[in-house]
């Protein structure tokens, strides 16, 4: 689809404000291009993540922690379900988060990552790429922020020590016993905003306005960027959360592996989401929803997705 945005993170924050933020609001993604996440990074995090998930089952199953709704480790394949779905997605995956120090008022909400010892690198490559993606998706909220009229960098604090999760995702060949499961069924996302690398293989779409399936492809090595549920409640719709889902190839694609990604961007767990009231006008009437902690919130979505 032409009409989503897709901006050079080289250009100015003012320049590219309002392109990303009207993309944003009707379509709830963005293509960003030179996003600054170096190419050799990437290529080493595509070979760890190969790596792991090429791992016999019963090696990556130490991997699992029960009581955590999938936070940190592996999580088998078949296990999550989208909100209101009746069959779970055909895929499986592994989360890093944030590592904070011993005794920090956070660590409640944040336990400690787990590392595979099969795969040589792991814990390094992936812990660089999770300040990557930090840094490139801090400069994206400020960008949303100068197009909402806020102060450039008002979603700092917001972010700080934020529960984000990187995961490293896994869509196996699509097996022919799939009755009517897909590799992702369509959902919204529960964070601030998401960062996807490896989209530009088809599968992923979007619910436009006009209740039509439209694919998002960015080019090779770019970002695909979509708004949270957290950060469309906290403007008040003006930034959207789009439905999307990836869908089973057909043919020779679904006899191959699929790997993504996404660094669902978080606020930190005590932040309060409450509409701004910047967001609220004529556009946008005031549809008030129960101000509710991030953490709170994020507890409460797990539960709607069997991850708890």
């Amino acid at each position: 689809m032409s009409d989503i945005a897709s901006v050079s993170l080289k250009r100015s924050l003012e320049e590219m404000a309002d392109e990303l933020g009207h993309s944003f609001g009707e379509y709830g993604f963005a293509i960003v291009r030179d996003h600054g996440i170096p190419g050799e990074l990437i290529d080493r995090a595509w070979a760890k993540c190969t790596e792991f998930f090429a791992l016999p089952d019963n090696v990556k199953q130490r991997y699992s922690l029960a009581g955590q709704g999938g936070a940190r480790g592996y999580t088998p394949f078949g296990t999550e379900r989208a909100k209101d779905a009746a069959i779970n997605d055909l895929k499986e995956f592994w989360h890093v988060g944030r590592s904070l120090p011993k005794g920090d008022p956070l660590e409640e909400f944040m336990p400690p990552n787990i590392w595979p010892s099969e795969v040589d690198g792991f814990q390094e490559t992936f812990e660089e790429l999770y300040r990557a993606f930090e840094q490139t998706g801090e400069h994206i909220l400020s960008a949303i922020a100068l197009h909402l009229g806020l102060e450039r960098n008002f979603f700092d604090p917001t972010i700080a020590n934020g529960n984000s999760v990187m995961r490293l995702l896994h869509y196996p060949p699509v097996p022919q016993s799939a009755e009517g499961a897909i590799r992702a069924a369509a959902h919204e996302d529960i964070n601030t905003i998401t960062l996807l690398l490896g989209a530009e293989e088809s599968g992923l779409e979007l619910l436009s306005k006009e209740g039509k399936w439209v694919p998002v492809r960015p080019p090779e090595g770019a970002l695909a960027v979509n708004i949270g549920d957290m950060l469309q409640r906290l403007t008040n719709g003006k930034m959207r959360s789009t439905t999307h889902r990836v869908v089973n190839p057909v043919g020779e694609a679904a006899q191959r592996s699929r790997y993504s990604m996404p660094f669902f961007l978080h606020f930190r767990p005590d932040y309060l989401i409450d509409p701004l009231e910047s967001c609220i006008d004529p556009e946008n009437p005031e549809e008030r929803e129960e101000a509710i902690t991030a953490h709170d919130y994020l507890m409460q979505r797990l539960r709607e997705i069997n991850l708890i």
